[in-house]
């Protein structure tokens, strides 16, 4: 699918923009994690707050950026309540064995609450052209969306996937409002399933290879010809080329379902979003910006995290049906606009 570079006409799809450059996030970046380390962590809240304002407001749609409008105090209480929840379920555990039991119940039941609480405070605090986003969710929701959809996902190995890719993605997005106008994303399973071909061929390619090393191996040591740690090394390497099969499957679908999901998005029925993302391109991004990150201890993550987002993000477009300025004027008139009352109901950020 090809958006085009032109000047768009009136209702054509336009690329959205991503203006940040790696030299500018790594000084960004590396004065959080110097302050990070210095307050053992404390500053990471801050952190995130610097790292989110630079990638929103270096995202460009339409000729307006995106806006970030959390604080770090937000993020940090946040991050200490969930902190001190989780040191008394801890010192719970280690008082009786049982309390290990109601501790996980107790973690599956808050679960959906803190996933669907992040997504709302995400949502809130940003903005585009002065309008919030909002997000309506409810507890029930997050649980069948999320816990639901991604056991019954694992229980399948993998053949239930389509329809947990669906449930969160309709959970998350029609959900979402751009300040009272709404989002609806309908993805067909069908679709779906499709982005699901070659990661499952992947998938059995590299399990049946994987399976002959290791019947191999067994064969080998059963003679006598092989020794003990040669085995136990083959047995970890096959482990790991189990998760290197999983890791290329799972990035391949999940290229696929963001470009099905976005391209099946309208917002308040009448503009609509496009992704074009190449599987093969994408692919190859994720895995090289891991080697290069590997490679150099971590230095060329500022690099890393700019090539990414520049692809994601030019390769996702909107055709607004009228004029932009128009529309955002009317949600602004129906009571969208960024208000103070509207700050206090942002709540904290539980990092979920």
């Amino acid at each position: 699918m090809d958006f085009g570079t032109a000047k768009p006409a009136v209702n054509s799809f336009e690329r959205a923009k991503f203006n940040g450059r790696a030299s500018e996030y790594f000084g960004i970046w590396i004065v959080n994690i110097l302050l990070t380390v210095i307050t053992l962590g404390i500053y990471s809240a801050w952190a995130k707050v610097r790292r989110n304002r630079y990638f929103y407001g270096n995202t460009v749609l339409l000729g307006s950026s995106f806006e970030y409008h959390a604080t770090g105090k937000q993020i940090f209480i946040g991050r200490l309540i969930v902190f001190g929840l989780v040191v008394v379920l801890n010192i719970l555990t280690t008082l009786h064995p049982l309390f290990a039991f109601v501790t996980l119940i107790l973690v599956l039941i808050a679960m959906p609450w803190l996933i669907m609480r992040g997504i709302r405070f995400n949502a809130r605090v940003t903005s585009y052209r002065n309008v919030r986003f909002d997000f309506v969710g409810t507890v029930g929701g997050a649980f069948a969306a999320v816990m639901v959809g991604g056991f019954l996902a694992a229980i399948s190995l993998g053949l239930l996937a389509p329809f947990a890719s669906r449930w969160l993605n309709r959970y998350v997005f029609n959900n979402l409002r751009y300040g009272d106008r709404k989002f609806l994303v309908d993805p067909r399973i069908g679709s779906l399933y499709l982005a699901l071909v070659i990661p499952a061929i992947i998938t059995i390619i590299g399990f049946v290879i994987l399976g002959v090393l290791i019947a191999g191996a067994v064969a080998t040591q059963s003679s006598g010809n092989l020794p003990g740690a040669v085995l136990v090394g083959s047995i970890y390497l096959v482990t790991f080329g189990v998760v290197i099969v999983y890791a290329l499957a799972g990035i391949i679908y999940r290229a696929a379902v963001h470009n099905i999901v976005w391209s099946s998005m309208v917002i308040d029925g009448r503009h609509r979003l496009r992704s074009d993302l190449s599987r093969g391109r994408y692919v190859w991004i994720t895995l090289s910006n891991l080697v290069v990150t590997i490679c150099t201890f971590g230095l060329m993550r500022p690099w890393a995290a700019v090539r990414l987002t520049r692809y994601v993000v030019e390769h996702t477009a909107i055709a607004v049906d009228g004029d932009i300025g128009d529309v955002v004027t009317a949600v602004q008139q129906s009571g969208g606009a960024v208000g103070s009352e509207y700050m206090s109901m942002e709540g904290f950020d539980f990092g979920f």
